[in-house]
Parts: structure tokens; sequence; C-alpha cells
């Protein structure tokens, strides 16, 4: 029988389920205790720091564990599948151009706030923006950049693309979760000041009016109870396609290294474009998109993106059990990074929204389509409406199309602004 520390992976996945099984079973108590536990600590944060608890502490050996290749190679394309599958880029379109300008808006902070926050922070702490090889900075900052442009499944695939020392990433989470919670409580703050905030930005609300009778009509169509024909349909994309992916971004990825000295030469800035596994991302994010023309789309309403939404879940655990939640703080520095980058992100936000007279609502969906992704941007769509949750899906997942691409012209700027 397998002892302390586990290291058979039955044991360990049942372990890891146990923990998200706590997370999300406590976090939906009506209790006074865990409604204020967890609005001081997000689910998210507690899902990826149980199994980092339980590898800290030596219950589990994550070095034995096969989990995380797993959960990434399979789960991950799996999850942008079936969370791509949805979307509908005529109605992006339809949603408006200020509604897509605030959301690109809010991806360019990203990007270039990245770059920026390291060139100011390296002025007086060269030391906070270093390391070299996978210890670089710069690389756990584009799991980041991953997040903030994407969500959970960019940020893992920037995580495989770059090597980041996965006992560094926890200091890279820590940053990760504070600076876009503290935001979202500012967005969120700002929802009770909505009409005033529109009154300053000169905005015209009533697109939303219609948009908030387009989306009941559109959830109304596609919603129905979900059958096992549904599930099975759904299992049957979801990895049909993550086998089409994997063989696919193989070829390919030996295509580039064959024909390319820039990629093949590993000291080359271009050399991730080799990896394999980058494009077996894109190559699952586009199968999805491919997908979301045809008649697929519609299993959106026996949902889809719930289960990709699960399997993402799995990845957070795996790579909470990845994390030394030793070194957390020894790089406090990371903060003010995080700070002054989140600050570029919303500063530009506001600038722009001030432009084009946006309203407040495109503002706050659009910078958290982005920097909370599939998980806070229907949260903070739903507080401006109920019927208006389905926006923020729909924007979040058009985050996850172009989250790879902008964390990844991120990370290459944030290496670039690193050797500066």
């Amino acid at each position: 029988m397998d002892q302390i520390p586990f290291t058979d992976d039955k044991i360990i996945f049942g372990l890891l389920c146990l923990c998200l099984g706590f997370v999300f079973y406590t976090s939906s108590l009506k209790s006074k205790f865990w409604r204020k536990f967890y609005a001081i600590i997000p689910t998210v944060l507690m899902c990826y720091l149980l199994p980092a608890i339980l590898a800290s502490t030596g219950i589990i050996n994550e070095p034995s564990s096969q989990t995380y290749h797993i959960a990434s190679r399979y789960l991950l394309p799996a999850a942008l599948i079936l969370m791509t599958l949805s979307i509908d880029l005529k109605a992006i379109a339809n949603l408006g151009s200020k509604a897509l300008i605030m959301f690109l808006t809010g991806t360019f902070g990203i990007v270039i706030g990245g770059p920026i926050a390291i060139l100011i922070v390296s002025i007086f702490s060269p030391e906070t923006v270093g390391g070299n090889g996978f210890d670089a900075v710069w690389r756990g900052l584009a799991t980041i950049a991953g997040s903030w442009i994407g969500g959970g499944a960019n940020q893992a695939a920037m995580l495989e693309v770059f090597q980041y020392n996965p006992k560094e990433f926890s200091k890279m989470v820590l940053v990760d979760i504070v600076m876009a919670n503290v935001w979202m409580a500012v967005l969120l703050f700002g929802i009770g000041k909505s009409k005033r905030i529109d009154a300053w930005l000169k905005a015209d609300t009533s697109s939303i009016e219609n948009l908030k009778e387009k989306v009941s009509a559109y959830t109304q169509k596609i919603a129905r109870v979900t059958s096992l024909k549904d599930f099975i349909m759904m299992l049957s994309y979801a990895f049909v396609g993550v086998s089409i992916a994997h063989l696919l971004g193989f070829h390919f990825a030996e295509f580039l290294e064959n024909n390319f000295e820039v990629i093949r030469n590993k000291e080359k800035i271009l050399s991730s474009l080799g990896s394999k596994f980058l494009w077996m991302v894109v190559f699952a994010t586009a199968i999805g998109i491919g997908l979301s023309f045809t008649k697929a789309k519609n299993y959106e309403g026996a949902g889809a993106s719930k289960i990709g939404g699960m399997f993402i879940y799995i990845l957070v655990a795996t790579i909470g059990m990845k994390m030394d939640l030793g070194r957390v703080l020894e790089n406090p520095g990371l903060i003010l990074i995080g700070l002054i980058w989140i600050c570029i992100h919303a500063g530009l936000l506001i600038l722009v929204a001030k432009l084009i007279k946006a309203p407040y609502f495109f503002l706050a969906v659009g910078s958290q389509a982005n920097v909370g992704g599939a998980a806070s941007a229907p949260v903070v769509a739903a507080e401006f409406h109920p019927s208006l949750t389905s926006v923020g899906i729909l924007l979040a997942v058009f985050g996850y199309v172009v989250g790879t691409a902008g964390a990844y012209i991120c990370a290459l700027l944030m290496e670039v602004a690193s050797k500066v």
C-alpha cells in the first residue's frame, strides 16, 4: 500500500479532487464564516493553495506524479476546444465597436504593461526583474500575461512554453491573484456608481439595453436539459480535437525547427516557436473556433464551457501541487511589478473610454474578460444585469482565442525589457 508521501497517481488525483470539492462546496455555503472567508481568499487561490500545502508538507510527492502532464496535454486542449466552440464572432461584432475597442484596449494594456513595469522597476531594483535560465523573472511574468489576457488555460500554456521553474511559480500566482482581485474589487465598487461614471464619460448606454434583449433571447434559445448523448458528443468533439491538435502541433513544430535556424537555435528570441506544446494549444483553439461555425456551437446550451471549466480547475490543482509555498515571499518586489502593470492596464482603459465615450459596462467587462477571464467576467457583467452574464462569457471566450498570442508577444517584449 502507498504510504506518505503518496506517490501513486490514483491516490494523488483523488486528493486533488478532494481539494476541489472542498473549495467549491464550502464556497457555496451561505454561512457567515465561509462568505467572509471567500470574500478575502478567492476560490481559485484556494484551488492552488490546498494542493500546494499537500505537496509542501510532504503528504504527496509531486516529482513522481504525472497528473500535471496528463492535465496539461489532454484536459487543457480539451478545455480550450469546449470553451471556444460556442464563440460567435458575428455576435462579438454585433456588440458594437466600442465593446471590442475596450476589450482590445485591455489586451493591449496587458501586453505593453508588463515590459513597461519591468523597465520601471529595473531602474531602482534590477535584482527584482533578473534571474537566469528557467529562473528568469520574465518567464514567470509570462504566465501572468497568459492569465490576464486569456485565463488559466493560457497561463498554463505560457508556463509550459517558456518552461519557468515550477518551484518559483507560487510567487507569480500570488501576484496574479492579488492584483487581479484588487482590480476586480475596484470595478465592482464602480458598478454602484456607474450612472455617475457614465455621465462623466458622456457615454450613450442605449446599446446596453439592446444587448440585454439580444442576449436574453440567445440564452433562452440554446438552453436545454443535458442528455447522455450531449455528454458523449461533447467528449467526442473535445478529445478528437485534442488528438488532431497534438498531431498537427507536433508536425508543424518539427517543420519549423527543420527549416528555420532562428527557431532551431535555442539562444534566439523566437526559438520558443518551436514548442510542440505551443502549437498544440494554437491548433486546439483553432479547432474550437472552427466548430463554432457548425451546429456544435449549440452544445454550449448543454454545458460545454462548464465542462471546460472543470478541466481547467483540475489543471489548476495540478499546477498548485508543483508550487513551493516556502518561496512565496522571497521576492516582494514582484507585487510592485504587478501593481504598476495593472495600473497601466486600468489607466489605458479609462483614457480610451473617455475618448470614445464608451459606457462603464464595456470598460468593466472588457477589462475582466482579460484579467479575470471566464471566472469573473460573467460575474461583473451580471452585476449590471443578469441577462448580460453571457456577454461576459462571450468576451472572456474571445480572450481565450487571443490569449496565447497576446501573452506570447508580451513575454517576448518582457524578455527584451529585462535585458535593457
